[in-house]
């Protein structure tokens, strides 16, 4: 299975699961791992803006990454999903 593949298989069980158990407009928490390059972590914030979003930042013990997380009310699964992959555009990040 290709790694688009597996996204996409991630994505369609992602929003069959928060249409299951997810009462929509909600808050949702998204958590990041990136590594602790202010320009990467100012564009996860930009994707998040004139949101309302609570971020909140944790830098790691070595320093190296920082965890991102952001609580953000979202009114559907689809566009907890597009989030998601607006993030994708930022080098290293990792979503949890």
């Amino acid at each position: 299975m290709s790694e688009m593949d597996k996204k996409e298989a991630f994505y369609k069980k992602l929003k069959n699961d928060l249409e299951e158990t997810t009462k929509f407009p909600t808050k949702y928490l998204y958590k990041f791992i990136v590594p602790s390059d202010e320009e990467k972590i100012n564009k996860v914030e930009t994707i998040f803006d004139y949101l309302g979003a609570v971020i909140t930042k944790k830098s790691s013990k070595t320093g190296k990454f920082i965890s991102i997380s952001i609580l953000v009310k979202m009114n559907n699964a689809d566009d907890v999903i597009k989030k998601y992959k607006d993030v994708e555009v930022v080098e290293g990040i990792i979503s949890l």
